[in-house]
């Protein structure tokens, strides 16, 4: 797990995009821009894909503070760590937008953009406004976005309720995007890309039909069922079915460890390792006071209620999304998890630490909100082997 970190923050090391020149075809070149931006997971995930980050949008204060602060302690003092505009996406025009990614010069050949809208209105446990949601209508006005910028590629990324109980909302924004993207939907499971969390998302992504042609040089068409689209192969297929979970165990006993089943799978392996004492990584002795004696009652895995889950620590973790101080309650410990512990099942590196003054309400939202870090960077590396010329048929590339 340290390796993975490690790999993460170092190849997010890179400096921000200065230069007017087109892109080149590897992705050190290629710059992105991020709608919705949070505390950047998404980000880091196209960053640690040598993707740069030249424009955030951001309109949450607390999210703005966490960003700025967890960026600038993971990657340091190199710059480029900052929300670039912090007004509702409402008020902000394609054209501002690109004048201020590129800095008033041409846009380059290559770029894209990427975000995830507000997702309560489209939310199982929401309202189920929709698209006439006050948040549901924000991801219209991305895609509306998206279609005045023309990035070469794109990536929209939402709840299972949009792909799902809300798919005519969704159809229509794609039939929108079709008359000039060729596009490609999945629900990914982050668990199946070594996430120890179940946790499914809508992933929707797009290339712009004239650049696959001119730009990369393929004539063939892209349409149909969207199998085009080079997803990255998952790590574990289906694992939520694939292994023998344990159930349930008596709270504070020592429940045997299965075989069989992949550590980093396992949510144990991320925040009960007696090798690593948390409490000394930033943000690890972030937590809620346990008041409750339901704390010490729970059994160890048994997560069947709407509140007081308790995680096991050989399973993996339900889906981080936590509110009103509903967070999921450590398997070993009588309490809830810490905001480090929550990072870790989130795939964030050790490194990236929230400011000491956020409250934990606004810290567990922020984390809870984001993609998985090894998730983002797993679909980013689907549109690197696009650029780089190893997939989308590169075998018919005009010579």
């Amino acid at each position: 797990m340290t390796q993975t970190r490690t790999a993460i923050e170092e190849t997010c090391k890179k400096p921000a995009y200065t230069s007017t020149k087109r892109a080149s075809t590897g992705t050190d070149q290629v710059p992105v821009i991020s709608y919705f931006t949070g505390g950047g997971f998404l980000d880091l995930g196209f960053m640690a894909q040598g993707f740069r980050i030249v424009w955030r949008n951001e309109n949450n204060a607390a999210f703005i503070e966490g960003f700025e602060h967890g960026m600038s302690t993971l990657l340091g003092a190199q710059g480029g760590h900052s929300i670039e505009n912090k007004s509702s996406i409402l008020s902000v025009s394609p054209k501002q937008v690109l004048k201020e990614a590129f800095n008033n010069a041409p846009k380059p050949e290559t770029f894209g953009v990427i975000g995830g809208p507000p997702c309560s209105d489209f939310a199982n446990g929401g309202k189920h406004k929709g698209g006439e949601g006050q948040n549901g209508m924000l991801t219209r006005v991305l895609v509306d976005h998206i279609l005045a910028l023309q990035p070469s590629f794109f990536l929209l990324e939402n709840v299972k309720g949009l792909f799902q109980i809300h798919k005519p909302f969704l159809d229509g924004l794609i039939g929108k995007l079709n008359t000039r993207y060729s596009t490609s939907l999945r629900l990914l499971d982050a668990l199946d890309y070594g996430v120890p969390q179940s946790r499914e998302r809508m992933f929707l992504v797009g290339l712009d039909k004239r650049w696959v042609k001119d730009s990369l040089g393929i004539d063939k068409s892209l349409n149909g069922d969207g199998s085009w689209f080079p997803w990255q192969r998952k790590r574990h297929r289906d694992a939520k079915n694939s292994y023998v979970w344990p159930s349930q165990s008596p709270f504070g006993g020592v429940p045997k460890r299965p075989t069989g089943i992949p550590e980093e799978l396992m949510v144990g392996t991320w925040i009960c390792d007696p090798n690593i004492d948390l409490t000394k990584l930033p943000n690890g002795l972030d937590q809620f006071v346990a008041k409750s004696d339901k704390f010490s009652r729970i059994n160890e895995g048994d997560d069947s209620r709407k509140s007081f889950k308790r995680l096991h620590r050989w399973r993996y973790s339900p889906t981080a999304a936590y509110g009103k101080n509903e967070v999921h309650l450590h398997p070993v410990h009588p309490r809830r998890l810490s905001v480090r512990e929550v990072m870790r099942i989130q795939t964030v590196p050790d490194g990236y630490a929230l400011p000491e003054k956020m409250s934990l309400s606004h810290k567990f939202r922020l984390v809870s909100n984001g993609v998985p870090v090894t998730l983002a960077k797993a679909v980013a590396s689907s549109f690197q082997k696009i650029i780089s010329g190893h997939s989308l048929g590169a075998s018919e590339r005009r010579r």
